[in-house]
């Protein structure tokens, strides 16, 4: 018998935080030679991969274990080669600029769509034996000449929960079925959150929607606009590379995922229709969804109600974090909130006067006990409105989440050189959230449901040193 595997992932799409796990055997070796060894040749690509071809990321080896097999868990080394899209991917457009290498911006303020450029790779693996070969001399570590290769598998930078439910195949093969995030015709596809389907935003608020676009099936994506008198317009964001998306669907992995600018604030970037709904005052709220090239549904729909004036005067803070499935997801906090600014510097003791001239001097501003720099650190505390239990437990995700970002509001340039000199930093700052525990709530236990979360800004603000 040769290299053969016994047991690999039940699905060919799987998130990188699962087990991937691969059992290996050689039933003619194992039992008739020492030092044996099972090799595996990991192969990652941002492409289909050709293990004829391809060179290996790293070559990972096992002992067999007491039945003879080898198993391995890949995990650990994937999870490494998918991260965080923060950035919109090359030819997203937004206002009047297209991203590009030389020039991007964040990814959660663009027009239209945006490719992923670090969310999605491929993985395939070879496997083979190696064990002492005794017949020459000196003894040397050599193969037996065969190997079994794995299939190609899509890794996209999701995790999965302990009450998420595997599937056991034969003969132990197991994972987790994305099958709800396809754009299949069997259903339709869930777009890569948890969020519920009916959100809220400000007239001012920029966010994004992904999905697994795993085939060529999207076409478009409507925009259902809503006004208070019952007035329905729509528009239509067709899914091309002048748009931010691809116009052929091509297997690499920068189209496996696709990003949607879809709050207002994204599509204030460019429809003048929408613009003039936002200053008039008369949307109520919009729907999102994405169709195939029949005007055939495909994705679920999200509702996006648009938040009331706040009478109160209350500032409001969007957070944006990374979720389960490697999207993103956004919430507006619009009551009450406080910053807090700590400082934190280094003193000296100052000489009061010219010590170093040709006569002393004493100067009344010098002496004492002075800072040498000063750097201080912004702390912001904000409340939910009342909230439903959907949204109670979708909360449960900005804990955890390892990336929580400030989202500022639009602005709204009224020259090309105004917009040509905005820094990213307007419109989105990294956070650390420093809320360390978290209690869900349920209607039956606390009837109405509020959350407050703390954050801190990671920058510290830098003055003058003296």
């Amino acid at each position: 018998m040769a290299t053969q595997i016994e047991q690999h992932p039940l699905y060919d799409t799987l998130p990188v935080g699962q087990e991937v796990i691969f059992t290996v055997s050689n039933s003619a070796i194992v039992p008739t030679e020492t030092k044996v060894k099972f090799v595996a040749e990991v192969h990652i690509s941002d492409t289909a991969i050709n293990l004829s071809t391809s060179t290996p990321v790293g070559t990972f080896k096992t002992t067999p274990n007491n039945v003879g097999v080898g198993i391995f868990d890949f995990r650990p080394i994937i999870e490494s080669f998918v991260s965080a899209d923060s950035m919109a991917g090359v030819g997203s457009p937004y206002k009047i600029h297209t991203s590009s290498a030389a020039q991007q911006f964040p990814l959660h303020i663009i027009n239209k769509f945006s490719t992923n450029t670090n969310s999605v790779r491929y993985l395939a693996i070879v496997f083979k034996t190696e064990y002492l070969d005794t017949t020459v001399t000196p003894n040397t570590i050599t193969d037996d000449g065969t190997q079994d290769n794995s299939d190609e598998y899509t890794l996209f930078n999701g995790y999965l929960k302990h009450n998420d439910r595997l599937k056991i195949g034969y003969p132990n093969n197991f994972g987790y079925n994305i099958e709800k995030f396809e754009l299949a015709p069997v259903s339709l596809a869930q777009f890569l959150s948890n969020a519920p389907t009916t959100q809220y935003a400000n007239k001012k608020d920029y966010g994004t929607l992904s999905l697994l676009t795993n085939s060529s099936a999207l076409s478009y994506v409507k925009f259902t606009f809503t006004e208070y008198d019952g007035t329905v317009t729509t528009l239509d964001v067709d899914n091309t590379d002048a748009n931010g998306g691809f116009t052929a669907y091509s297997s690499d992995a920068k189209n496996q995922i696709l990003f949607i600018g879809c709050f207002p604030a994204n599509l204030r970037n460019y429809d003048t229709a929408f613009e003039a709904l936002i200053t008039a005052g008369t949307l109520s709220h919009y729907t999102v969804a994405a169709y195939n090239v029949s005007d055939v549904i495909i994705s679920e729909t999200v509702t996006i109600n648009l938040n009331c004036p706040n009478l109160k005067g209350y500032e409001p803070i969007r957070l944006c974090w990374l979720n389960q499935w490697g999207g993103w997801d956004y919430y507006t906090f619009k009551m009450k909130s406080t910053k807090m600014i700590s400082t934190q510097g280094s003193t000296y003791q100052q000489l009061g006067g010219s010590w170093n001239e040709s006569l002393y001097t004493p100067y009344g501003y010098k002496g004492g006990k002075k800072a040498f720099r000063v750097n201080a650190t912004e702390k912001i505390t904000m409340n939910t409105d009342f909230v439903n239990e959907s949204e109670s437990e979708w909360f449960e995700e900005l804990i955890n989440s390892p990336e929580v970002y400030l989202v500022n509001n639009y602005i709204s340039e009224s020259s090309v050189a105004q917009l040509q000199i905005l820094s990213p930093s307007l419109y989105i700052n990294p956070v650390r959230l420093t809320t360390s525990s978290y209690t869900k709530k349920t209607v039956a236990n606390d009837k109405l449901m509020q959350y407050t979360f703390e954050v801190e800004k990671s920058k510290n603000l830098r003055t003058q040193s003296i």
